[in-house]
C-alpha cells in the first residue's frame, strides 16, 4: 500500500498523522510525508540568470532565494513528521519529500505521479479563512484525487475504547469498494463497525435497479419495495464480520448526509467510510453530494473511498 500524507505543520495536519494510528493501515508499506511550500518560482534561463528584464534581476533573485529557504523550511517539516510516522510505523518505509507551489495540485499530481492508494490529509490547513469550513486543500484534494483520500481529524475521546467506524452503504458500486476496503484493513481485536442505510428517493425500486450494484439484489418477488436494501445490509454485514469486525447495522429513512453525522456524533465514531459516488444520477460526473457534505460537516475523520 502506498500513502501519501500531506503535512503543512497545522494543528489539523498533526492531529491527520495521529489518526493514522486508528486507520487500520497495514503493518508494512510504502509512505511519502509531502510538505509543500505555497511559493512561486520564478523561471530561470539555462545560465541560471532569471528570465526577467535586468532591471528588476535583483528583485527576481531575492525571490528565488526566499522561495528556496521556503522549500527548505518545507523539507526540515517533511522531515521531522517522516521521523514521527516511522515511530508510529516500523515496518513501513518512510521517505520525506518537499516541493514549491500551489498545494492543492502539488498533492493531486504528485499522488498520481507516485501511484498513491491513499492520500491523508488535515481537514484545515493554515490559512486563518478556514477555520470554520473545510480546507481549500483538502476539499481540492477530495473533489481531483484519483485514489481514495482520507480527511484525518482528532480524537473525540481519550482512545482507550476499541475504534468505531461507520461505513455507509446504498448498494452502489463505489459503497461496495468502500466495504471492501474496511475488510481489508487490519483492525485490532474488538474494533467496532456500524454499517448505515438511509432509505431516501433513490433507495427505491423506481430507482436503484437501475444501477448495476442494487440489481443483484433484487428479487422478483418483493413486494416490499425496500427488500433488497435489508438484503444488502446483512450481506454488507457478513463481509465486515468477515474481516474482524464487530458489526451492526442500522436501515434508517432519511437523508444519508444527516443520518452519517448524526449517528458518527452520537456513536463517537473515529471515521466514517463512504464510496466517492452514489447512487444519484448527478453522482457520477461529480462528487457525490453525500460524500462532500459528511467530509466538510464530520466531527470525526473521513474517509472516500476510491479504487
Amino acid at each position: 500500500m502506498k500513502i501519501l500524507a500531506a503535512h503543512d505543520g497545522s494543528e489539523c495536519s498533526k492531529a491527520a498523522i495521529r489518526d493514522l494510528e486508528r486507520a487500520g493501515l497495514p503493518v508494512t508499506a510504502r509512505a511519502l510525508v509531502l510538505t509543500v511550500a505555497d511559493v512561486f518560482i520564478p523561471p530561470k534561463s539555462d545560465n541560471g540568470v532569471p528570465v526577467m528584464p535586468k532591471k528588476i534581476a535583483k528583485a527576481i533573485e531575492r525571490a528565488h532565494k526566499a522561495s528556496a529557504q521556503a522549500v527548505e523550511q518545507a523539507l526540515e517539516r517533511a522531515k521531522e513528521t517522516s521521523r514521527q510516522v516511522q515511530t508510529m510505523f516500523p515496518g513501513w518505509n518512510v521517505e520525506p519529500e518537499a516541493a514549491a507551489g500551489n498545494p492543492s495540485w502539488t498533492i493531486i499530481l504528485k499522488a498520481r505521479e507516485w501511484g498513491a492508494d491513499l492520500i491523508v490529509v488535515g481537514s484545515q490547513g493554515q490559512s486563518p479563512a478556514t477555520r470554520f469550513l473545510l480546507g481549500s486543500v483538502s476539499n481540492k484534494v477530495l473533489e481531483h484525487a484519483h485514489c481514495s483520500v482520507r480527511i484525518g481529524r482528532a480524537q473525540v475521546h481519550d482512545g482507550s475504547r476499541p475504534i468505531r467506524l461507520i461505513v455507509g452503504t446504498d448498494g452502489s458500486e463505489d459503497a461496495e469498494r468502500a466495504l471492501a476496503a474496511v475488510a481489508a484493513r487490519h483492525w485490532p481485536p474488538g474494533s467496532e463497525a456500524r454499517i448505515i442505510t438511509a432509505l431516501d428517493q433513490h433507495m427505491s425500486l423506481n430507482y436503484a435497479p437501475m444501477s448495476p450494484g442494487p440489481r443483484k439484489w433484487a428479487d422478483a418477488g418483493d413486494e416490499d419495495e425496500h427488500a433488497w436494501v435489508r438484503r444488502m445490509a446483512k450481506a454488507a454485514a457478513d463481509t465486515l464480520r468477515q474481516g474482524g469486525l464487530n458489526v451492526s447495522t442500522l436501515v434508517l429513512e432519511g437523508d444519508p448526509r444527516e443520518l452519517l453525522l448524526r449517528e458518527a456524533a452520537v456513536w463517537q465514531a473515529d471515521c466514517i467510510f463512504v464510496g466517492a459516488r452514489g447512487l444519484g444520477a448527478l453522482e457520477r460526473f461529480l462528487l457525490g453530494s453525500v460524500s462532500t457534505a459528511v467530509a466538510a460537516r464530520a466531527t470525526c475523520s473521513v474517509e472516500v473511498v476510491r479504487v
